[in-house]
């Protein structure tokens, strides 16, 4: 693999991601009964942005000062859940022993998730990469509740899928380097899906192009799922020289008002993170609630 997330840390799809990322695992906890929180590609578990900035000189510029950089400048005035999500990073910054004023650590989705896990949550994290393995598993050596696996997370969802609690959030963010990773994105929700048909499967993607995504969203239909949503976040519009002009995420099963939930927080962030004219949110019912 050539892809190094160092470099995309804590941009506009990073900041969308973890954003809800985070209210799908605190509308889960409106339950007292724990559940599984599986990463099928975890990363490493944090970023060092000193060394995304270190990577100028090979032409590949940091992204974070577009993403979560726009929302450091004006925290004070952010909806709550962005300011929660800022609070939070600030605070993993400041735990990988940042001392200045500027941001110098960002978490990946690993520690968003342990941050916010009750005693009774678990944290199975996959990640295939040697070397972001290792990473994660020095990351979360100290940690209870957490597994980190050296291992193909398509395959995890098969393995680990029914959990013990019976309640699963799966988040299934692939790097999008293999041509065919739609595909096995559709392959590991047939059978996450069959395995628990309650589940929450959340799945971040591009868009890099409206045909591909489309495409997707017929082969998840033909799956037969339950309720399905794609929140999507574009930060230009299609004449825009912008290569990523959005990203979205599906998520299957959402928890009970997430749309109206997410919906507020989408626009926020729409406006603060437009890179050019023509960004907008969005949340359409792929598949509607009955």
């Amino acid at each position: 693999m050539n892809y190094r997330h160092q470099y995309h840390a804590g941009n506009f799809a990073d900041v969308m991601k973890h954003v809800l990322l985070r209210q799908l695992l605190v509308a889960l906890q409106r339950k007292e009964k724990g559940f599984l929180y599986l990463d099928t590609h975890a990363g490493r578990g944090g970023y060092d942005l000193a060394q995304a900035a270190a990577g100028e000189t090979l032409a590949r510029v940091p992204e974070w000062p577009e993403g979560i950089g726009r929302l450091l400048d004006g925290a004070a005035e952010l909806p709550a859940p962005l300011a929660d999500y800022v609070a939070a990073v600030r605070e993993f910054d400041r735990g990988a022993g940042n001392l200045e004023p500027a941001l110098r650590f960002y978490p990946g989705s690993p520690w968003i998730a342990r941050r916010l896990a009750r005693l009774q949550d678990r944290l199975v994290l996959c990640e295939r990469q040697p070397a972001e393995a290792a990473a994660l598993r020095a990351e979360f050596a100290a940690a209870g509740g957490v597994a980190v696996q050296e291992t193909d997370g398509y395959a995890a969802v098969r393995a680990l899928l029914p959990p013990p609690e019976r309640r699963a959030l799966v988040l299934i963010d692939p790097p999008f380097e293999a041509q065919d990773e739609f595909a096995a994105i559709a392959g590991a929700l047939r059978d996450g899906l069959r395995r628990l048909p309650g589940g929450v499967f959340a799945v971040w993607y591009p868009l890099t192009g409206r045909a591909r995504t489309d495409a997707f969203f017929e082969r998840l239909r033909e799956l037969a799922p339950p309720p399905t949503l794609a929140a999507e976040l574009t930060i230009a519009g299609e004449d825009s020289p912008v290569k990523l002009k959005g990203c979205g995420l599906v998520v299957i099963n959402p928890p009970w008002q997430f749309d109206r939930e997410a919906g507020p927080v989408l626009a926020e962030l729409a406006r603060r993170l437009a890179q050019a004219p023509g960004g907008a949110a969005r949340i359409d019912w792929l598949v509607p609630e009955r």
